[in-house]
């Protein structure tokens, strides 16, 4: 009996084409032939197939009974000692093969992974990396890497092997040329092309030529969503990092997520990790704009349970899983204006932290006194004797070089007399709470006192990002913490950067020749659940925009409009007709009750124009009355059939501009 991997395998090798020569050059080294390559490197723009080929290339190497290993670049741990702990079988076990797909999200992992990993690679052992940016040039520049090493620029495909493709894929010979016209060689359109099958091409609205290619393919797509339940399922999915069936469950606690969770897997543009389903990069901000065009309120709310999740796993996860959690939340309002301000979601310059060890104190004393002064330096000297755990070091993933550190106190009260006489800071912080709300028995301040970076100081970097992260995991996981504070030494550029999110205590404390911003929250008065909350819903900014070009035609429209009116009385039938799929009914819990009263409200509204009476009683009699037939209908009204008609037409045509003028700019 075949199993179900094999099947899978088959089916891929059967809709594969083109990538001849990366496929003969991965068979000659498994085939150990001498002069093959060690390690592949592919490369190029979303949508060009390099995910598809690495799934062949696995497909090849297990069928020849190698030994997989297969990471995921958006995943990766920032520590290195992460990445080798995951990939340890291709240290330790020969003929193992790695596969490091989506390589730009690590990149700061390349010098390492030349330098210092693929070195100490287990016998007969191969690596293929696949990302969007090129290598660096050293390496392919590098002789002892030349032979080793074959990087492939993956290119659109050639017209023969895109006809290829959508003739595998079944669609119909008279419609090929208008795909290859619409999709070009790109091998994503091609695949959401032949998705969408001959059925989908023929739909005049989905497949214009001159509309944009991945928008107009995924609309075609998502616009078959089979329930109310499918489509808070694609929500999740376009918003979070990655959906597991775990986190499915935890915010559509209603549902059966299971069968969501299966047909989420077998949409053409999702992909599966280790951690779960994520769309395709170059998929997900089109899926994600479509959906928040077509339900915006829906939309936001999905956003704001996942954000309650995360905290949720935030307060409860184990800390070896406290980054993920907090990258997750943040990645949800990675574009908010807030976040934009504060922190640096550039990966150029990736570093982890460990804590202080002893051997790190100098080089932690240096780039103190560089930035903030020998008196500086000596209070760094002194909570490093005082709170030695409080400390975080940060190196450089790429060379293991320290760059920065930060430190983080935690002070109970009453406040200690020896803190407050030796550090400004401190002491104005333990001020500033007995003016406002005095820190009780058993509770305690945390202070972020200092945030170090050298060559990027006090500005938003990925140090600043992860020692923000780090406190707020801290602050939600705390017992008995009063206050937070953060300090600044550019206090009047900060005060902007934290608006709306810390209160400035106005106090500027001197240490040496330098003064400092102090800026802060009480825990007490906001839990940290509820800071989250507000922090990032500042950086969602307004709701969206519900005006904009709707995905279908407006002849289109009123034709759904005309299905509904006729399926008025066979619920089933209305469920499953077009207009369930308009933005009209994509905010509705219930779509079927909700929409029915839509548009019997819609029609009711009619008779407040007097060109509207006698439409509002020919579509009422027509199709909410019962009536078998027009006829009826007309008879009813004690109308001849022909006026009838015409008061009917007229009903049609200000019903279907009503609720046009809805679907455009706002459904509710």
């Amino acid at each position: 009996m075949v199993s179900v991997g094999e099947r899978l395998s088959r089916a891929r090798v059967r809709a594969f084409v083109g990538r001849a020569e990366e496929l003969g050059r991965f068979g000659e080294s498994l085939a150990g032939d001498p002069q093959a390559p060690f390690a592949f490197y592919v490369y190029g723009p979303g949508g060009i197939g390099k995910s598809t080929l690495l799934r062949r290339l696995a497909d090849h190497a297990r069928a020849s009974g190698r030994l997989l290993v297969e990471l995921d670049g958006r995943f990766v741990s920032r520590d290195p000692a992460d990445f080798e702990h995951a990939a340890g079988p291709f240290l330790d076990v020969p003929g193992t093969v790695l596969f490091v797909d989506s390589f730009e999200h690590c990149q700061w992992l390349e010098s390492w992974l030349w330098h210092h990993f693929l070195p100490r690679a287990a016998d007969d052992t191969l690596v293929v990396l696949a990302g969007r940016r090129a290598p660096q040039p050293q390496w392919t520049a590098d002789p002892a890497w030349s032979r080793l090493l074959h990087v492939s620029e993956l290119e659109p495909f050639s017209e023969e092997q895109a006809r290829s493709l959508l003739v595998s894929a079944q669609i119909r010979p008279e419609l090929r040329d208008r795909v290859l016209r619409f999709a070009g060689g790109n091998p994503l359109a091609l695949s959401l092309a032949a998705a969408a099958g001959s059925e989908g091409c023929g739909r005049q609205e989905i497949w214009a030529p001159t509309a944009d290619v991945l928008r107009t393919l995924l609309a075609g797509l998502i616009g078959e969503v089979p329930t109310a339940a499918h489509r808070r399922a694609l929500e999740v999915a376009a918003q979070a990092r990655s959906t597991s069936e775990e986190l499915l469950a935890a915010v559509l606690p209603e549902e059966d997520v299971h069968p969501l969770f299966s047909w989420l897997r077998d949409l053409p543009f999702m992909e599966s990790t280790h951690r779960g389903l994520h769309p395709h990069d170059a998929a997900r901000e089109t899926l994600a704009a479509d959906l928040r065009w077509r339900a915006p309120n829906a939309f936001e709310s999905m956003r704001r349970r996942l954000a309650d999740e995360y905290l949720r796993l935030l307060r409860e996860a184990p800390e070896e899983r406290v980054w993920t959690v907090t990258d997750d939340l943040f990645y949800l309002f990675r574009e908010g204006e807030t976040l934009a301000r504060l922190r640096c979601w550039s990966r150029e310059d990736e570093v982890h932290d460990r804590p202080l060890h002893p051997d790190d104190i100098d080089v932690v004393l240096r780039m103190a006194e560089e930035t903030e002064g020998a008196a500086g330096a000596e209070l760094v000297r002194y909570w490093a004797q005082r709170q030695p755990q409080a400390f975080s070091v940060y190196r450089l993933v790429s060379t293991g070089r320290i760059v920065a550190f930060t430190a983080r106190l935690v002070l109970p009260a009453p406040a200690d007399p020896r803190d407050v006489a030796a550090d400004p800071v401190v002491a104005a912080a333990w001020r500033y709470t007995e003016a406002t709300a005095p820190v009780g028995a058993g509770e305690h301040i945390g202070i972020s006192r200092f945030s170090v970076y050298p060559e990027r100081y006090q500005v938003p970097s990925r140090v600043i990002d992860l020692s923000s992260s780090r406190a707020h995991a801290e602050a939600a996981r705390a017992r008995g913490r009063a206050y937070g504070f953060a300090v600044f030494q550019d206090a009047e550029t900060w005060a902007g950067r934290v608006r709306g999110t810390l209160d400035d205590t106005g106090a500027r404390p001197r240490v040496g020749a330098y003064s400092y911003g102090l800026f802060g929250v009480d825990w007490r008065r906001l839990p940290v659940e509820s800071w989250l909350l507000r922090f990032i819903s500042a950086t969602a900014g307004p709701a969206p925009s519900a005006s904009g070009p709707s995905p279908v035609s407006r002849a289109a429209f009123d034709r759904a409009v005309r299905e509904a009116l006729a399926h008025w009385r066979d619920p089933d039938a209305f469920a499953a007709c077009a207009l369930m799929r308009t933005r009209l009914a994509a905010d509705f819990g219930e779509p079927v009750g909700e929409l029915r009263a839509l548009l019997r409200g819609a029609v009711d509204d009619l008779a407040g124009d007097p060109r509207g009476v006698r439409a509002r009683e020919a579509l009422t009699a027509g199709y909410f009355s019962g009536a078998p037939t027009q006829e009826a209908a007309a008879r009813r009204l004690g109308l001849p059939y022909g006026t009838y008609r015409r008061h009917l037409r007229q009903g049609l045509d200000l019903l279907g501009e009503a609720l046009w003028q809805r679907e455009l700019h706002d459904p509710r």
